[in-house]
């Protein structure tokens, strides 16, 4: 449970950077990509414990380093995802009213 918590402390933290970094950060909340990176990486977490990586020999590296790794590009791809549609949006809308 120890590397389960560190896991998602990490990934939150990753998020939280990841967010920081954007431009257009102000599109959409901090907590998403924060929110995205620590259930992307719990969910890998439990996946790689219930299938037995945690207890084999060569192996026990997986549930504390791939979690992370997916949890940060799943914050990444939901930044630039969020990001680009939403202002893509906002201008729609904006442009609407302009025109009225």
């Amino acid at each position: 449970m120890l590397s389960l918590t560190i896991v998602v402390l990490a990934t939150v933290a990753a998020g939280f950077v990841v967010w920081a970094n954007d431009k257009r950060h102000a599109k959409y909340g901090a907590a998403v990509p924060a929110g995205v990176a620590a259930g992307v990486a719990a969910l890998a977490w439990i996946i790689l414990i219930t299938a037995g990586f945690g207890y084999l020999p060569g192996t026990t590296w997986l549930p504390w380093v791939l979690p992370m790794v997916l949890g940060v590009a799943a914050a990444i791809a939901a930044v630039v995802y969020l990001g680009r549609t939403r202002a893509r949006r906002d201008t729609e809308r904006l442009t609407v009213i302009l025109r009225r």
